[in-house]
Order: C-alpha cells, then sequence, then structure tokens
C-alpha cells in the first residue's frame, strides 16, 4: 500500500489577479507563503519518503513545505502541471469571460466538452498525469508520498480516481490552494481517503475564495471618453485630497492622449461586465530608460473600494510593465491618502522618496515586478 498525499499549490499571481495561469509560471504572493508556512506546519513531524511536483514555480515552492524540513529531493515532472490553456494563458478571467462567453462557459461547468485551438482538453490532462501519479505510487509501494499539482488536474486525477463527472462541482470540488488530497494506492488502484482538507488555512479567518466579481478592462477611446476620464481622475483628486484645489482636466487629459499615442494598451476602462467602475492609466514612456514602469493612475469607483477589486485593477499595471521588460513599477501617492498608501504597502510598495505636491506632500513608492526564484 501507498499512501499519496495530493496537494494543490499555494496561492499564486494568477488566483489573486484573475489570470488564466495554466502552464504561465507566475510568482508566489505574500498569502500564498503564509499558506506554504501554515502547510508545512501541519505535515510536521509526518515521515515522508518522496516529495514529487510540477515543473512550474508555484508547485515546487509549495513543495518546498514538504521536502526542505525532510532533507529530502524534490523530484519535478512535466506531466504534472496545470491545463494548457493556449491562448488563454495570461488573459484576465473578465476578458475570457465578456469576449468568448460560450468557451469560458464550458471550461468551467461542461469540461468534458471544452475545445480551444492550441490548448489541451481535460481529457489530455488527465491522460498525461494519471500515468505519472500511478508510477509514482508504484515506485514507492509501502511508503509516503507527497505530490504537489494544480486545481484543473487534480480534479482531472480524482475523476479519474472516483468515476465522478468533471461537471458534478458538489461532490467534485475545486480544491483550495494548498488543500490536501489523501489517496491510498492498493492492488492497482487507487481509493480516496480525504478529499480537499485545507484545515490548517482556517487561522487565516479568510473566505475560501474571493468574493470578489472578475473584472474586465478595455482600451480607452480618446473620441468618447474624455468626460469619463476627466471624471475619474477628478473624483481620484477629491479622494485624496479632500478638495479639488488647483486640479483642472486639461494637463492629465492631455498626457492621456499622449500615453495612448505610444500604446493604446496604456490607458484602460475598468469593467464590471458592461459598467465601467474604473480607470488604469500607465505611462509607456517614463521609467523606460531606468527600467521601471509608471503607473499614472489607479482610479475605482467608490463602491468598488475596499472589497477585493483593487488588486484586479493593479494587475493591469504588473502585468503590462512585466510583458514589457520592465523591471520594477513606480508610483506618486498624496501623503495624506492613508486608505491608498495602505492598499499599496499591502501589495507590496516601499517608499523611495518624499517631494513637494499642489495640496501636501507626495510619496514615491515602488515595487519589484521581478521574483527571487532562489528559494528551492
Amino acid at each position: 500500500m501507498t499512501e499519496i498525499y495530493l496537494i494543490r499549490h499555494t496561492q499564486a499571481e494568477g488566483n489573486r489577479y484573475r489570470i488564466m495561469q495554466g502552464h504561465w509560471d507566475g510568482g508566489v504572493t505574500q498569502l500564498g507563503r503564509r499558506q506554504i508556512a501554515l502547510l508545512e506546519e501541519r505535515l510536521q513531524g509526518l515521515p515522508f519518503d518522496a516529495v514529487y511536483a510540477s515543473d512550474l514555480y508555484r508547485a515546487c515552492l509549495t513543495a518546498s513545505a514538504v521536502y526542505r524540513p525532510r532533507g529530502l529531493e524534490l523530484r519535478t515532472d512535466p506531466a504534472l502541471r496545470e491545463i494548457n490553456v493556449g491562448p488563454w494563458e495570461t488573459l484576465f478571467f473578465g476578458n475570457v469571460f465578456h469576449d468568448e462567453p460560450r468557451s469560458a462557459e464550458l471550461f468551467i461547468n461542461d469540461p468534458c466538452h471544452w475545445r480551444h485551438e492550441g490548448a489541451e482538453t481535460y481529457a489530455q490532462v488527465t491522460e498525461r498525469a494519471y500515468p505519472a501519479l500511478e508510477a509514482i505510487a508504484r515506485r514507492h509501494e509501502g511508503g509516503r508520498v507527497a505530490v504537489v499539482s494544480h486545481g484543473v488536474t487534480i480534479r482531472c486525477l480524482l475523476s479519474r480516481i472516483t468515476g465522478i463527472d468533471l461537471k458534478d462541482k458538489s461532490r467534485l470540488p475545486i480544491v483550495q490552494n494548498t488543500a490536501i488530497t489523501r489517496l491510498r494506492w492498493e492492488n492497482g488502484r487507487f481509493t480516496v481517503e480525504a478529499m480537499n482538507d485545507y484545515e490548517h488555512l482556517a487561522v487565516l479567518g479568510q473566505p475560501a475564495w474571493n468574493s470578489a466579481a472578475t473584472l474586465r478592462h478595455e482600451p480607452l477611446d480618446p473620441r468618447a471618453d474624455r468626460i469619463f476620464y476627466t471624471d475619474c481622475y477628478r473624483d481620484a483628486w477629491l479622494a485624496a485630497h479632500g478638495n479639488l484645489d488647483g486640479y483642472r482636466d486639461q494637463p492629465y487629459w492631455a498626457a492621456a492622449r499622449e500615453h495612448l499615442l505610444e500604446d493604446p494598451d496604456s490607458v484602460l476602462r475598468i469593467l464590471d461586465g458592461d459598467l465601467p467602475v474604473g480607470l488604469v492609466d500607465l505611462d509607456p514612456l517614463r521609467g523606460r530608460d531606468e527600467g521601471y514602469g509608471w503607473l499614472s493612475l489607479l482610479y475605482l469607483q467608490p463602491d468598488y473600494r475596499g472589497r477585493g477589486y483593487g488588486i484586479q485593477a493593479l494587475a493591469r499595471a504588473i502585468v503590462h510593465f512585466r510583458k514589457l521588460g520592465r523591471k520594477s513599477l513606480r508610483l506618486m501617492v498624496a501623503e495624506e491618502n492613508a486608505a491608498a498608501r495602505r492598499f499599496y504597502e499591502r501589495e507590496g510598495f516601499r517608499e523611495l522618496d518624499r517631494e513637494a505636491g499642489l495640496q501636501g506632500g507626495l510619496l514615491l513608492m515602488e515595487r519589484p515586478l521581478t521574483e527571487r526564484r532562489d528559494d528551492l
């Protein structure tokens, strides 16, 4: 008999930013690192004979909770990777669901019938992952093994093992980040002893899933959206300073038009469905030679503040400048805007400098866009 601890990777950028992250090898969030520490604590004192993981960073780092304290070798296998979603890789959920609603509906609710050119099917994921899991179980007969994989891949494996249809999410849940599913391999077959156990995350005092809706974006239309842009900027100024002293529309609108001329994807309307709820304005030229990206404005309407939407808007800037090869992201925030300062500090920004503004002090803040990966 072989005992398998099948573990989903920790919270990664794609989970938090609402990005399709099949084979995309994104980073791990600060919450994700906390989850790894809690997983390590949960498994403390439990002996393991071997540790396997998908070769993607988020899985390998999660596996460190098991192999590092025991001095074991990490064995990676690309057969344990997440589903390859082809042209959807790194696209935001909100845009995929808006632009391809029928295909997105199948992907979530009828996965056996989902097909997309350039992407794997769920059946193909099963065909590569199940033999790999079976080989691991046979290789370590009589032992206990940790295997770290991904959400869709684990569901495909469990569907194969239990015979439960992938459509049946009540009996075959989407497992939580770092959740443990215990399998027994005996007499040439797997049985499930526990599924989607994330008891170790209870100390975080948070829901298993972010309840915020998935926002989408579209490029600002300079011919039609001037009023929308200036209304957003005016409200952002008012929220930051408490008054409109010194504010003028024209300089900010002129700068936004220059940004759009340089890069049509640099100024984005943020939408909840078809409802415009915010704005992201990036300056594609500022910091280009020094290697940083510049966030001129991140704005959300009042009803969307403090409810988990801000990171989805900020992620547009992070993803955009990372694709351009920038190493960090910078912005200015009003010193008296305590809510904005807390938000940016929570998202990894640190103060670089202070300078005088029209309405008081301004803080220059920066966060890295690249992640150290020497921690495996």
